[in-house]
């Protein structure tokens, strides 16, 4: 019987890797260069998760244009602690710094295309939150629905598992790759393609409330919520079609300012803080 080679290798018989480049960093790891994942910490509540980041979370003020270099850092820095954890992290980012698809479709715009212009967004921001993660060591992919094979892997569902086991954060960009759906619901997908154990979805508040926190400082804030609650009292937190897709899945959301130092990391560790959607 002839050795075995990385032509039969099958998801159940891994061939082992190489030894690895010492100098090796994250940025030029290749996938027969695999770095170790960290162990999982034992006090960890969810294993894997996918994150929603706003747009508008890597330019640092609502309703701002681009991305700012040190709410970046500082995100890539908070996630870098989380992933130490052995956590594995799949990032779904949004592209309102940048572009969004509903406000060229009220200017006279097509819609489809302007959602595509969103979907081109989200992947700048990709690329800008990989590279700030790599710099803070942790090894990261970044996969489009829309192919654009030149910056990106394009998105195969097993390759993404495969990724995570082995360690790397994985950005999941260009929304689903089709027009008329929210990055939100794409968030929501992705959870539940990967089987993560947790939708995380990071907001400007600590959770959700009875009433706009902004205006009202005494409105009481919901430790737990239903998900037909969520959808009959028209909570804009999350669209509707991501909370039904959550929903009729059995996938949770945890709800959590993402402006607090730390939160990402309560949140996996499964610390009380914030909103948890699920029933």
């Amino acid at each position: 019987m002839r050795p075995i080679d990385e032509r039969d290798e099958r998801d159940d018989k891994t061939v082992a890797p190489p030894p690895l480049d010492p100098g090796l960093r994250p940025g030029d790891e290749r996938d027969d260069e695999t770095v170790a994942p960290p162990p999982l910490d034992p006090g960890i509540r969810y294993r894997r998760i996918v994150l929603k980041l706003s747009g508008e979370a890597l330019c640092g003020r609502d309703g701002g244009f681009g991305i700012d270099g040190e709410v970046i850092r500082a995100t890539a820095a908070e996630l870098a602690e989380v992933h130490a954890l052995g956590v594995q992290i799949g990032i779904v980012v949004g592209g309102g710094n940048i572009f969004r698809g509903l406000k060229g479709a009220s200017t006279g715009m097509d819609r489809s295309q302007g959602d595509f212009m969103g979907m081109l967004a989200t992947v700048i921001n990709a690329l800008a939150m990989q590279d700030s993660l790599e710099k803070a060591g942790v090894p990261t992919r970044v996969m489009t629905a829309l192919e654009i094979r030149q910056v990106a892997e394009p998105y195969i569902r097993r390759r993404a598992i495969r990724h995570l086991e082995k360690g790397r954060v994985v950005i999941f960009a260009a929304g689903i790759g089709n027009p008329y759906f929210s990055t939100d619901t794409a968030a929501a997908l992705r959870a539940m393609e990967i089987h993560a154990d947790c939708l995380c979805k990071a907001t400007k508040v600590e959770g959700i409330y009875a009433r706009d926190p902004v205006h009202d400082p005494n409105a009481e804030m919901y430790p737990r919520m239903t998900f037909d609650r969520f959808l009959h009292e028209r909570i804009g937190v999350m669209d509707s079609t991501a909370v039904t897709l959550c929903r009729d899945n059995d996938m949770s959301i945890r709800v959590f300012k993402m402006a607090t130092r730390g939160n990402i990391k309560r949140v996996v560790l499964g610390e009380q803080i914030g909103t948890i959607v699920e029933g």
